[in-house]
C-alpha cells in the first residue's frame, strides 16, 4: 500500500510514477540554500516564510548536510534569513513572532553544530556578518526582551527562553561561546527578575529563567568583569529571592519525590522478596539500580544564589509546609528545541505559589531541608563520574552556608526545630532508620549527620578525597562557629568520633594504595586537629560535662589508632621522601591526644559516673 511520507517535508503519497510533493516551507528552504537571494524572484518571500510553519527537522538536517565551502557559498542568505527573524520579532501577528523564534533556534544550532572546530568569531560571521553582528544582537535583545516582560502570550515568553537557553548551551563550554558578549552588553538581567518575582510568570517559567541566570553567571567569570555576577550579588527584592528560592525547591523536591517513587517500587519488587529470603546477600548491587537523572542545573542556580548573594541566605530558612507533589497534564507549548544539559524542569503545577495552606498534620519544610535531602541521595554513590561531581558541588554549596555568620544562626537556633529524613545507603550491619522515629532537632544537626553518613559510606578503593576533605571542612567550620558562639549543641557526638577514627583507621591500612594516588596527609591533619579542637575547647560548646568525658574515653579507648598513626608519619616524617613534611606536620599535630593517659581515662571515668563538673 502507499503510505503517505511525512519525513523531511513530503507530502505525497509514494508512488513508483509521480515524484512527492514537498512542504511550501520545505521548498522555502530550499531557495534558501541557493547562492541566489531568494526576494529577487519573489519580493514577498520572507513575509511569506514567517507564516509557514517551521521545520525544525529539515533545517538542521540541511544546515548539516553542508561541507564548510557549501555554507560559505550561501553565507549572505543565512545572514539575511537571521536578520529577517529579528525583524519578524518586531510584528504584531503573533504566528510570525513564534516562527521567528524557532527559525532563530534551528539556525544558531544548526551552524553550530557545522562549525564546532572553527572559532567563535566565524559562526558570528556565518549568522549574521561581523559588520551587522553588533546591531543585529541588540536588536535582537531588545526584542526578547520587550516579549518576556511584555503582558503577552505566556508560549511566546517561553520560547523567548528556550531561544536564550539555546544560544547560551550551543557550545560544550560556556565561555568559548563568542556570541554571548552580546548578551553581556544588552542585559535581560531585569527581564528574568521579573518572571521570578511575579507569580503566575514564575509558575510557567521560572525553571528556565532560574537555569538561564545560573549559566549566564558563569559566562568567564574569572576572565572579565561579567554584569550578571554584579547584578546578581545586589538584588535585595524580597520577591524575587523567594521566587527564585521557590523555583529551586520545588525542583529539588521534584528529584526526591521520584527517587522516592523508585526506591518503594524497588523495595515492593521481586529483587527486594529474594533478597530478604537470602539475608539482604546483594543488597548494595540492589540499590545501585535506583537511579534518577541529577539535576545539575538547578543546583548550580543554587550554589551562584548562595555564594553571590547574602540576602539569600533567608530564603533558605523561609518555611514552607512540605507537601506532595502531583503531576496533572498541562497544557502544550509551542515545538521547541530540547531542554538543555540534558534536564527536564518540573511541570508548571509543581512550581507553584509559595502561599500555601498550613496544616496541622503538614511536616514544615523549607529549601535547605530539602537540598540536605537531595544532597543525602546524589552523595550516595560517587563511583559514577557525573553524581561524583554533583556530589562535589552539594559540599561545596554547604560549605558557603557553613561560612556564613547568618546560615549558622537559624541552623543552630533551638527555636528551629525540623524533622530531616535523610536518605541513608542500604548496608548488612544496620537496619533502616523509621522515619516516624526522627526527632525534631536544629537543621545543624541533620548536616552533621549528612557529612557521619559520608564519612562512614565511602571508604573505599576509589577513594573520593576532594569530597572528605570537604566533608571534613563543613564539620570544622560548624565546630568553630559553636566555639567562636559557644553554642551547646545537644547532638550524638560519639557517632562523629567513631566516624572520624574509622576513617583514620582506614588511612592507615590502605596507605600503600591510597599514597599512589592522594596526599592522605592533608585529611589525617584536618581529623586530628578537629580532634584537638574538641579536646581544646570542648568544655565550651559539649552540650554537658559527661560528654567531654565521652571524648576523653573515645579518645583513649582507640589509643591504638592514634599510636599507630604517630607510628606511620613519624616513619614517614624521618625519611627524606616525598611526603615528609606533610607527615612532620600530623606529627606535631597529635602532641595533645599522645599526652593523654591511662590515669585522664581513670579521673573522666570517675566524672561520668558522677556527673560532676568540668
Amino acid at each position: 500500500m502507499a503510505q503517505v511520507e511525512k519525513r523531511g517535508g513530503l507530502l505525497r503519497k509514494s508512488s513508483a510514477s509521480k515524484k512527492p510533493l514537498k512542504e511550501k516551507v520545505v521548498l522555502m528552504y530550499d531557495e534558501i540554500f541557493m547562492t541566489e537571494d531568494p526576494s529577487k524572484c519573489s519580493p514577498r518571500f520572507w513575509e511569506e516564510l514567517f507564516l509557514m510553519k517551521v521545520n525544525l527537522d529539515y533545517l538542521e538536517g540541511k544546515l548539516e548536510s553542508l561541507d564548510g565551502e557549501e555554507l560559505m557559498k550561501i553565507k549572505d542568505n543565512i545572514n539575511c534569513l537571521f536578520q529577517h527573524c529579528i525583524q519578524a520579532l518586531g510584528e504584531e501577528h503573533p504566528i510570525r513572532v513564534v516562527n521567528a523564534l524557532q527559525t532563530l533556534c534551528a539556525l544558531i544550532r544548526g551552524v553550530h553544530q557545522k562549525n564546532k572546530s572553527t572559532s567563535g568569531f566565524d559562526i558570528i560571521n556565518m549568522l549574521m556578518g561581523f559588520d551587522k553582528a553588533e546591531l543585529c544582537m541588540k536588536n535582537l535583545m531588545e526584542s526578547l526582551d520587550s516579549l518576556l516582560c511584555a503582558e503577552g502570550s505566556e508560549s511566546l515568553k517561553s520560547l523567548c527562553l528556550k531561544l536564550l537557553l539555546c544560544l547560551v548551551t550551543v557550545t560544550d563550554n560556556i565561555s568559548q561561546n563568542t556570541i554571548l558578549e552580546y548578551v553581556m552588553i544588552n542585559s535581560i538581567f531585569e527581564a528574568i527578575l521579573q518572571i521570578l518575582s511575579h507569580p503566575p510568570s514564575r509558575r510557567e517559567h521560572g525553571y528556565d529563567a532560574v537555569v538561564l541566570l545560573a549559566l549566564l553567571v558563569n559566562y568567564r567569570k574569572y576572565e572579565s568583569v561579567n554584569p550578571y555576577i554584579v547584578k546578581l550579588s545586589i538584588v535585595d527584592d524580597e520577591a524575587t529571592l523567594n521566587g527564585m528560592g521557590l523555583v529551586i525547591a520545588q525542583a529539588l523536591s521534584e528529584y526526591n519525590r521520584q527517587y522516592k517513587d523508585k526506591e518503594e517500587e524497588h523495595q515492593s519488587g521481586f529483587f527486594s522478596a529474594l533478597t530478604n529470603m537470602v539475608g539482604s546477600m546483594f543488597i548494595a548491587d540492589a540499590h545501585e539500580k535506583i537511579s534518577v537523572q541529577t539535576n545539575e542545573a538547578i543546583l548550580l542556580a543554587l550554589y551562584e544564589a548562595v555564594h553571590l548573594n547574602r540576602n539569600f541566605i533567608t530564603v533558605l530558612a523561609q518555611s514552607h509546609p512540605e507537601m506532595g507533589l502531583v503531576t496533572t497534564p498541562v497544557s502544550p507549548a509551542p515545538t521547541t528545541p530540547a531542554t538543555p544539559l540534558g534536564t527536564t524542569p518540573p511541570s508548571s503545577d509543581v512550581i507553584s505559589s509559595v502561599e500555601l495552606p498550613l496544616d496541622a498534620d503538614v511536616q514544615t519544610s523549607n529549601l535547605l531541608i530539602t537540598f540536605l535531602k537531595y544532597s543525602s541521595i546524589v552523595m550516595q554513590d560517587t563511583k559514577d563520574e557525573h553524581r561524583l561531581h554533583s556530589g562535589k558541588l552539594c559540599l561545596i554549596i554547604l560549605t558557603c552556608i557553613a561560612e556564613d555568620q547568618y546560615a549558622n544562626a537559624f541552623l543552630h537556633d533551638d527555636n528551629m526545630n525540623f524533622r530531616v529524613n535523610l536518605h541513608r545507603m542500604p548496608m548488612r550491619h544496620r537496619k533502616k532508620a523509621a522515619d516516624k522515629n526522627l526527632p525534631c532537632r536544629p537543621l545543624v544537626c541533620a548536616v552533621l549527620d549528612l557529612m557521619v553518613e559520608f564519612i562512614v559510606t565511602h571508604m573505599m578503593k576509589e577513594f573520593p578525597m576532594d569530597l572528605y576533605v570537604r566533608c571534613i571542612q563543613v564539620v570544622h567550620k560548624l565546630l568553630c562557629y559553636q566555639k567562636k558562639c559557644r553554642v551547646r549543641l545537644h547532638y550524638t557526638w560519639r557517632e562523629l568520633w567513631s566516624a572520624l577514627i574509622n576513617l583514620l583507621k582506614f588511612l592507615m591500612s590502605n596507605e600503600t594504595v591510597l599514597l599512589a594516588k592522594h596526599n592522605i596527609f592533608t585529611l589525617a591533619l584536618m581529623i586530628v586537629n578537629l580532634f584537638n579542637m574538641f579536646i581544646t575547647y570542648g568544655d565550651t560548646f559539649l552540650p554537658t560535662p559527661s560528654s567531654y568525658d565521652e571524648l576523653y574515653y573515645e579518645i583513649i579507648r582507640m589509643h591504638q589508632s592514634f599510636d599507630n598513626l604517630y607510628s606511620m608519619v613519624l616513619r614517614l616524617s624521618t625519611n627524606a621522601g616525598q611526603w615528609k613534611e606533610a607527615a612532620s606536620k600530623v606529627t606535631h599535630a597529635l602532641v595533645n591526644i599522645s599526652k593523654m593517659s591511662y590515669s585522664d581515662l581513670q579521673w573522666h571515668l570517675a566524672r561520668l559516673g558522677t556527673k560532676g563538673e568540668v
